[in-house]
This record gives structure tokens, sequence and C-alpha cells, in this order.
């Protein structure tokens, strides 16, 4: 499987029946059941799982995946990556991207300075920033407009509105 994203993490068993939680990162967290196939990374190894049974619960989300019954077996997918192929993902509206989209992309103000790459993205509540590391690492806040001034995901790049020098 190619193009993977990763969508959540197993955290902790949930009872004794082999269930476990899981730390969704899609928004809202139960979204995560809607996409499989699910492949798991853990200590350097992927395999593919099928998820029998999923649901909210209490803020979280927790799945039965087949071949785990009791709370050891869960045990043992504790701080798994659950990844999903990329395209499993509706298209994204217009003026929306998906964090997937956007990491790698080569950051150049719109003078034309390259800053670097986005390395990374942050959710503060206010408003997503980009981790940008290049000569030096810079935080820019993602707010379409002001910082960002457009995304052009065919040439794999991002143009700000930014300072070279801060």
């Amino acid at each position: 499987m190619s193009g993977l994203v990763i969508v959540g993490e197993l955290t902790m068993p949930f009872g004794v029946l082999g269930w476990v939680k899981v730390r969704s990162f899609t928004d809202p967290p139960a979204n995560i059941l809607r996409y499989t196939p699910w492949m798991l990374e853990s200590r350097g190894e992927q395999r593919v799982v099928d998820v029998v049974e999923g649901r909210p619960h209490a803020g979280t989300v927790v799945v039965r995946i087949e071949g785990f019954s009791n709370r050891d077996e869960a045990l043992s997918l504790r701080g798994s990556k659950v990844m999903v192929p990329r395209d499993v993902f509706p298209r994204a509206p217009q003026g929306s991207f998906y964090w997937a989209d956007l990491m790698g992309l080569r950051v150049e103000t719109s003078e034309g300075i390259e800053l670097g790459r986005v390395a990374g993205l942050m959710e503060t509540g206010a408003n997503d920033v980009l981790e940008v590391k290049g000569d030096r690492d810079r935080l820019i806040p993602f707010v379409m407009d002001q910082y960002v001034k457009d995304v052009r995901l065919d040439e794999g790049l991002l143009i700000v509105d930014w300072d070279p020098e801060f």
C-alpha cells in the first residue's frame, strides 16, 4: 500500500473482550471508522487489519479488531499507528486542504524566496500553524489570504506572505 496517511493511534485495551481505544486524528473523531482498510504500524512492522466493530465512546473511539479477543491481545496493539490509503478520503472542499497533502510542500515567499518545506502542522485553537524547516525552523500561521497566499498542490508549492528574516 502506498500513499498512507496516519489517522490515529491505538492507546489501551477497553474491557476484557479484545476492544481497544483509539486516539483519532480525524474531525470528528468517529470519522476514523469510515476509512478502510486499516494498516497498523508498530515497531517498524506493518499489517492490514479488519475492524469488526467500532463506535464512539465517552469522547473517544473504541474498536474490536479481527483476531484480538481478550485484553492481553488488545494490549499488544498499544502504540500502533492507524494508517489508511490517501485515496479513501473524499475530495477536500475548494479552499480547504488535508494536512497530509500539505506535508513536504516547498514554501516560498510572495517574492520567490524559498523558506523550506512543510515538516508538520500544529493545531493551536486559534488557527493551524505550519512548521517549516529550511535554513532555520519557522512557524507560520496557516491563515489563508493573510499569511498563506496560494497553495499549489500540483506544483508542490505553498506561497506565503512572510518576512524571511522572521
